[in-house]
């Protein structure tokens, strides 16, 4: 496994095609990645051939991480050479400072799931009619890394705000929450933060 370069284009196309019949990234698309920040883009090689990649996008500004895209040469599957692809991608993520990595999945991409699940990774939502084909995605995610819980780093419960003027109020009463575990917030303390 190592990262992409610029002379890898060609080779990553040609997989791109073989491994996908919609949804598949250009060879401009991938010029892109290549010559841009915020993103790991990782290849397997087999004997100098490339046989798999992936695709891991940072989200500028937030501590979140997308796998974009996965693919493996289908003579080469079975191999755990997706699971050492996505390994080495979830290292380039956390050592890039994110705390979570996303994916999306169809819904009947049996082995991925697996191979998702298998790595600690939880569902937590679905796009309907996510692919070109309509087809569904499940959308997974895992936590890549973690802080030792002090108060710098501490955990917040999210709180929705219950009007559209007190987002402040609604703040506050989160991050009192989470100095105090026991402090329970309400709707009247918001509107009397508010006021």
């Amino acid at each position: 496994i190592r990262p992409a370069q610029l002379g890898d284009i060609e080779d990553l196309v040609l997989l791109e095609n073989t491994s996908f019949a919609t949804d598949k990234l250009s060879r401009r698309s991938f010029r892109h990645w290549l010559t841009t920040e915020h993103r790991a883009l990782l290849v397997a090689e087999v004997t100098h051939r490339i046989v798999g990649y992936i695709l891991i996008i940072y989200h500028p500004g937030t501590r979140l991480a997308r796998v974009y895209s996965l693919a493996v040469l289908q003579d080469y599957r079975g191999q755990g050479i997706a699971k050492q692809l996505m390994l080495a991608g979830e290292q380039a993520a956390s050592d890039g400072g994110r705390l979570y990595l996303r994916l999306e999945v169809s819904v009947d991409n049996t082995p991925a799931i697996q191979l998702y699940e298998a790595l600690g990774f939880q569902k937590f939502g679905i796009y309907r009619g996510y692919y070109e084909d309509h087809k569904d995605a499940l959308r997974y995610q895992k936590r890549i890394r973690r802080f030792p819980d002090v108060l710098q780093h501490r955990s917040v419960h999210w709180l929705k705000q219950t009007t559209p003027f007190t987002c402040g109020p609604a703040a506050l009463m989160m991050a009192m929450h989470g100095l105090d575990r026991t402090y329970q917030p309400s709707r009247e303390e918001e509107i009397n933060l508010w006021r």
